[in-house]
């Protein structure tokens, strides 16, 4: 299986870099996970946030591969816990399918991108700040697969 994770913004600051890099080396080679940057829509004094953020959703929909089932990064969309998240995780493996997971811009994710997701996973109520959900998203992927395979990682 492979999780490709599309996400809004580049040179990420180098403790993201080095946080990403971290979990996604642990993950397993039946688990590949791939991380694939959109640049961010130019702001200007004239740009809204709306033809912004279809702009980078144009392109985020370029990238996600055929045939992949899509998870979008949403406020608005379902919280899982790390178990439930775990389940989730076994369950996309059990499909046999690819996933894309899809992290907006500032602006969020287009409503093309939200039309075009499988589902939509809420990581906090909280605002986070695009960098920080990079680390946040690789390091519970890896733990939920680490409860799919109780590995030592996980402790409760």
């Amino acid at each position: 299986m492979r999780l490709s994770i599309i996400a809004v913004g580049t040179k990420m600051p180098a403790w993201v870099e080095q946080g990403v890099q971290d979990y996604t080396v642990r993950m397993p080679r039946e688990l590949k996970v791939q991380w694939r940057e959109i640049p961010l829509a130019k702001r200007g004094k004239d740009n809204n946030a709306e033809a912004l953020c279809r702009r980078e959703g144009e392109q985020i929909l370029k990238f996600i591969p055929a045939g992949d089932k899509v998870i979008a990064l949403d406020v608005n969309g379902k919280s899982w816990s790390t178990e439930e998240l775990a389940q989730q995780l076994g369950d996309w493996q059990m499909s046999g399918d690819n996933y894309s997971l899809l992290i907006g811009g500032p602006d969020g994710l287009s409503p093309q991108c939200l039309a075009r997701a499988d589902g939509r996973w809420s990581l906090s109520n909280l605002t986070l700040p695009h960098p920080l959900v990079r680390v946040l998203l690789a390091e519970q992927l890896y733990r939920a697969w680490t409860i799919t395979v109780n590995h030592p990682y996980h402790r409760v």
